[in-house]
């Protein structure tokens, strides 16, 4: 079975940066993989991605950079149906509490150490043809929960010590929401909630990640202890340099 570099990684010193994919679009999974990226996330729960393109945006990318998929909504079908296309590290949304983290962990694992429905023949498993698929999946699966709102940073450490949880990712976005401060998650308490999820998912002995595009932000992000990090989505990216150009050409064009 393929190692799961990315779980690997997340042990390392340096921070693994990342980009966010929602464009729905293999072409956009390979040049985003040939960016140096550590990983990639392949978003289906702000972006109309199905379980197939999901599967082609897999086959774009997983060779040259480590993939991760956020479903819609942290449901149990949903999870079996990725990990039988052959995804490696599930990002759930929405994470709470400690036991909803315990049962997305156990969505993860085959009977008798969780729920996982079990197919021989699916790409997970090279059709069939990975006889050591089933015995190592779990090693190589990588659980991230999301912690989005009030509560769950309440419950950081209780997460944390769930079994199979690997990382906490914080969403600043819904965070920020769930404060009050919709459209904002620079606002004040919020990036000191942010700080202070951070450094108590280290504490606790969890790897912590966060999204932070550009560079000052990913840099502040870093300093407050995440160690993997989403430092650019393709919408994001292709919005703000398109703007970018068009503008400066216009500018230049009328001097």
């Amino acid at each position: 079975m393929r190692k799961n570099a990315f779980k690997a990684a997340l042990s390392a010193s340096a921070p693994q940066l990342g980009l966010w994919l929602s464009l729905c679009s293999a072409a956009s999974a390979e040049i985003s993989a040939g960016s140096g990226a550590d990983w990639l996330l392949i978003d289906m729960e702000h972006s109309p991605n199905e379980i197939a393109s999901v599967a082609d945006q897999l086959r774009a990318a997983e060779n040259r950079t480590s993939v991760l998929v956020r479903p819609p909504v942290s449901d149990q079908v949903v999870t079996k149906r990725l990990l039988d296309i052959g995804v490696q590290s599930i990002m759930f949304p929405m994470i709470d509490t400690a036991e909803q983290a315990a049962a997305v962990v156990a969505w993860t694992r085959y009977p008798p150490h969780g729920s996982r429905g079990y197919s021989g023949v699916m790409r997970g498993n090279d059709y069939g043809r990975d006889t050591g698929y089933r015995d190592e999946v779990q090693t190589q699966t990588c659980v991230i929960v999301q912690a989005e709102t009030p509560l769950a940073l309440r419950n950081i450490e209780a997460i944390a010590a769930v079994p199979g949880v690997d990382a906490i990712f914080i969403g600043p976005g819904d965070l920020a929401a769930a404060m009050g401060h919709a459209g904002a998650p620079w606002a004040a308490p919020v990036r000191g909630a942010i700080t202070d999820g951070l450094q108590r998912i280290t504490a606790a002995g969890c790897h912590a990640g966060v999204l932070a595009y550009g560079a000052a932000a990913a840099a502040e992000a870093r300093a407050q202890g995440a160690g993997f990090i989403a430092v650019g989505a393709d919408t994001w990216l292709l919005a703000r340099e398109t703007t970018a150009l068009v503008a400066s050409c216009r500018k230049a064009s009328t001097v």
